[in-house]
This record gives structure tokens, sequence and C-alpha cells, in this order.
């Protein structure tokens, strides 16, 4: 919302250093691979490969191979959380914003598919409940899901009874889906099941006040300075300035250069607007890209659409900060990787070696060792150093 009061006022370049120091892509962090997913509240998880590569681009010293054996202890896991999309959690997490997030997006999904009148004569509550005693018996595929579910309801619509079921319940994708260089398809059975007793179960609805104030409290940690309709934009749920009223005095209030109210915690950290910010290569569907309702902190307005072509995102890399371009991996079969580098504009010389640095580094990480690659740069105009 536009302030009615006049608060100190953070440039566009300013919001973007800021956002990126929290977000850990000003600098790779000496963070563990668990308290930078915590910190991160999750990784964007549509797809197997994004979370390894966001890690890639923030930490000092990640391998693919510290988050799939998080993975497999269970102390991370894959479940619909923020906005009914995919993410990779820790298993408090897992449990808790699943919980806080629940009314949100995940609700409105499912009163999509009733709707659709593809539920017709389907009682919700059986639905979980049997679902639930199916996934719990042991994993499911959504297919197996889906033909167990249709011997009670044989005239529902399929694939609305497992999307139905994942909307109820919360969900765990099982290992070895997810798992770097394995993989698997999918199969499903509930957080009680996955974590056992290493997450508090908690009562059903209590997501009260504090877990609300908390989750803003976290969310300005990772993404802030931030407005009310960013963290809407984030989490999927709705009328949130009651929470950011309470929490206004233990926080400072900005503006941005359209008179927007911003929040932030006294202490996190805002650095200078002409702080250097490298080049990074980040995977479709970063967090960095769709957790604020205004998103011209990172990405202009003029290159937005260049991002996606139908459903299909692109991985994307940041220059100065801001997204500049798209990347991909080719892997051939003489086991040569190849990393594409196609600049949205002309970069300068300078640029052109920091990236293929940053390229080069990517790839040290994400592949084998003794595995050759290449970097190609599609674009090849460049502006004097």
């Amino acid at each position: 919302m536009a302030s009615t009061t006049t608060h100190p006022v953070l440039s566009r370049r300013a919001l973007n250093r800021a956002t990126l120091d929290r977000q850990l892509l000003l600098r790779r962090a000496p963070l563990g691979v668990e308290d930078a997913v915590a910190h991160l509240l999750g990784l964007q998880a549509q797809n197997t490969k994004p979370p390894y590569y966001a890690l890639a681009a923030r930490l000092d010293g990640f391998r693919p191979e510290q988050l799939s054996g998080l993975m497999e202890s269970r102390a991370v896991a894959r479940i619909v959380t923020m906005r009914s999309t995919v993410h990779t959690h820790t298993a408090q997490d897992a449990v808790a914003l699943r919980r806080l997030v629940q009314p949100g997006a995940i609700d409105r999904e499912l009163a999509v598919f009733v709707a659709r009148r593809g539920l017709d004569g389907v009682d919700l509550e059986r639905l979980a409940a049997l679902s639930r005693e199916l996934v719990e018996e042991r994993p499911r595929t959504p297919k197996q899901l889906r033909e167990e579910l249709l011997k009670v309801w044989p005239h529902a619509d399929p694939q609305s009874l497992s999307l139905a079921a994942r909307c109820l319940l919360p969900l765990v994708q099982v290992t070895p889906r997810g798992l770097w260089g394995r993989g698997g398809q999918v199969a499903l059975t509930t957080t009680d099941v996955w974590f056992g007793d290493a997450v508090p179960k908690g009562s059903e609805g209590s997501e009260g006040s504090a877990d609300l104030d908390a989750a803003v409290l976290r969310y300005l940690r990772a993404f802030g300075p931030a407005s009310v309709k960013d963290m809407q934009t984030w989490c999927g749920l709705t009328r949130l300035g009651e929470a950011f009223e309470r929490l206004r005095p233990r926080l400072l209030v900005f503006q941005d250069e359209r008179g927007t109210e911003l929040f932030d915690l006294p202490d996190a950290p805002r650095p200078d607007e002409d702080t250097p910010a490298p080049p990074r290569f980040l995977p479709e569907f970063d967090n960095l890209l769709l957790s604020h309702a205004d998103r011209t902190r990172v990405v202009t307005p003029e290159i937005r659409s260049r991002t996606w072509q139908g459903n299909r995102a692109f991985s994307v890399f940041l220059l100065d900060g801001l997204l500049a371009g798209l990347w991909r991996l080719d892997e051939a079969k003489d086991s040569t990787t190849t990393l594409t580098i196609e600049p949205f504009a002309p970069v300068t010389r300078a640029q052109r070696a920091e990236l293929a640095a940053e390229a080069e580094r990517t790839l040290r990480i994400m592949t084998p060792p003794g595995t050759s690659y290449d970097i190609v740069h599609k674009e090849q105009s460049e502006k004097p150093a």
C-alpha cells in the first residue's frame, strides 16, 4: 500500500543490494546446507535440479551430495507449500510452513477442483482419510493413488482425486525423487510418517498469530525490505496487514520510490547501493524472482517476458544484481557438458570474463570430476570495457 506518512526512501538499487545480501547472492555464504535452506525458507523445486543450482550460487564449498545426503536422512524434503508449488524445506519447515500456508493458495487450488465439478459426489473428509491410509501404508505414486480412489469414486475425475489429496494432506515426495544423479518418479507419504518423531506433530489449525508473526520476521530476513503485498505474493496468503501492524513497533519502516511502505528488521543488512554484485547463475523458478509483488528490484519490466515461454521458465543469470540473460546446460553423448550464455544485451569484455569465470565455477561444482566442459557465449556483441 502507498504510505500517507513520509518514511526514508530506499532506491531501487538499494533494495536490490539489500535483497541480494539476504539471499546470499552478494557473496557466497559459509553456511551449512541445512542452515541455508532454513534461512531461505525453502527452495523452489518444481523440477529436481533447481535446488542444487540455487545453493551452488549461494554457498561457499557447496557440493550436490550434501543436499542429497540431507534428503536421504530426511532432514530436508520436497513438499507443496508456498503458492501451492513444490519446495525443498527443512523437516521443521515442511511441517510448519505447510500448515501456515494451507488456507492460501493450497485451499484455493482445491476450490478450483471442486468448482470444475471433477469431484461431484466426493466426500472430501473421506477422501482425505482414505488417502492418508493409503500413503501411510506405503508411499504411492499419484497414479497408484488415483487408481485406489477411483474404486470408491469411479465417476470422479481421476486427476482431480489425486490433486485434491495433495491439497488436503501434507504429502512429502519420498526419496530417491530429488536426489542428485539418481532421481525417480514421484511417490508420496505424509509428513507424520516421513519425519516420525523428529518433528513435533502440532495440532491441526494451530497457525495462530505467533506462528504468522514469526513467519513475517523470517520472510523479511530472507527477502526484505518488503511490503505486505510482497509477502502475500511469496506465500500465497492474503490479508497479512494485521500481522505487519502487530509487528510495526519492532520493525523499521521505509518506502520505495513510488511511496509503497516497506518493512524491515532493525538488524538486517542494507548494504550501500554501490556495493559490487558479482554474476550469479540461477535456476528456473528461483525464489529471488518470485517472492515480491514488485519484482523491479531485480527484473526490469522490459525483459520480464523474456524469461518464460508458455508454461516453461528458463534459467537466468544476474549481472550487476539484475536479471540480464539466460543460460542452459547441454550434456552430449561424449560426456561433454556445454554451458551456453545468452545475454539480453551486449556485455562489456570485463563482464564477459566475469560470466565465464562464474560459469566455470558452476560447472566444476555441478559436474562429476574429470568431466569435460565448454562455455559458449551466444551473443558475441561486446561493449568497451
